[in-house]
């Protein structure tokens, strides 16, 4: 069944939890969607995972346009959420609509996410009100990294768990129809969840989301840059990979790939007349 934002805050009200990973490509986005995630992010994140970036605020519109164009062509039941980059909606109200509108209508995603809080609300509710459905992002924000002086859990004193749930309602009130939750701690996502009428997604928030979403290379071993505390490794596979890519390597140099099996033939004959 085709996930929406509708089937998303129906599993909210049911207490049906939701899955989400993100995804860059084509042949993952495939992969992910056949494994029935019920949405696929294309996260910032490639910035770090596919671009080699030391972290995400080198990425741009035709960056997000482009993974965002080859996700969706592989992805048939995932709802497709595309990242806006750095300073693609910080700018202006304008900015955001227009961007948020290229990411739909050249990216085919079906929803986009922004990080921020009240000040981005009046950006939410105008690209809410061009139809485009948002997902709010609060918590850890990577693009405010260097206002928030590193990667740090979020929301662990009073004033600042105050303020983001403060900041939940508000961007709800906005008309986002879901919110991440990073790196907060687990009782307060919880108590965020339990007050908010919209599904959280949480990624090092705890389990009293209503979801999580995890970036793939870090569930899969593929991404060894660095490893956050929240990532759990669900299959090796990229211990896996560089084990066949040795294989590779080493049937090649030994002369035993290809083997008979992996070429195609000619007639002797055509060979003597060759000259």
């Amino acid at each position: 069944m085709k996930n929406t934002v509708v089937t998303f805050q129906e599993a909210k009200e049911k207490g049906e939890k939701l899955s989400m990973l993100t995804a860059y490509d084509y042949s993952t986005a495939k992969l992910v969607d056949e494994a029935g995630i019920n949405s696929i992010l294309v996260g910032d994140s490639l910035g770090m995972t596919m671009l080699g970036y030391e972290n995400t605020l080198s990425v741009t519109m035709e960056d997000m346009i482009h993974h965002t164009a080859a996700v969706t062509r592989g992805a048939k039941n995932a709802l497709v959420v595309a990242d806006m980059p750095f300073m693609s909606y910080q700018t202006s109200v304008y900015d955001a609509v227009v961007n948020a509108g290229r990411l739909i209508k050249e990216g085919g995603a079906q929803a986009v996410k922004l990080e921020g809080g009240k000040e981005f609300c009046e950006h939410i509710r105008a690209i809410v009100n061009a139809s485009i459905p948002v997902v709010a992002h609060l918590g850890l924000t990577p693009q405010s990294i260097n206002a928030f002086g590193g990667f740090k859990v979020q929301g662990k004193g009073q004033a600042q768990a105050q303020k983001l749930l403060d900041e939940a309602k508000a961007v709800q009130e906005a008309g986002a129809f879901a919110v991440v939750l990073e790196c907060v701690p687990e009782k307060l996502a919880a108590h965020i969840t339990k007050t908010l009428a919209i599904p959280t997604i949480g990624i090092g928030a705890g389990a009293g989301c209503d979801g999580q979403v995890l970036v793939y290379q870090d569930m899969l071993g593929l991404f060894s840059d660095f490893k956050p505390k929240f990532v759990k490794c669900f299959g090796n596979i990229g211990e896996a990979m560089k084990e066949a890519f040795r294989n590779y390597d080493n049937e090649v140099k030994a002369g035993t790939f290809p083997a008979a099996e992996h070429t195609f033939k000619i007639d002797d004959t055509i060979i003597d007349k060759l000259y």
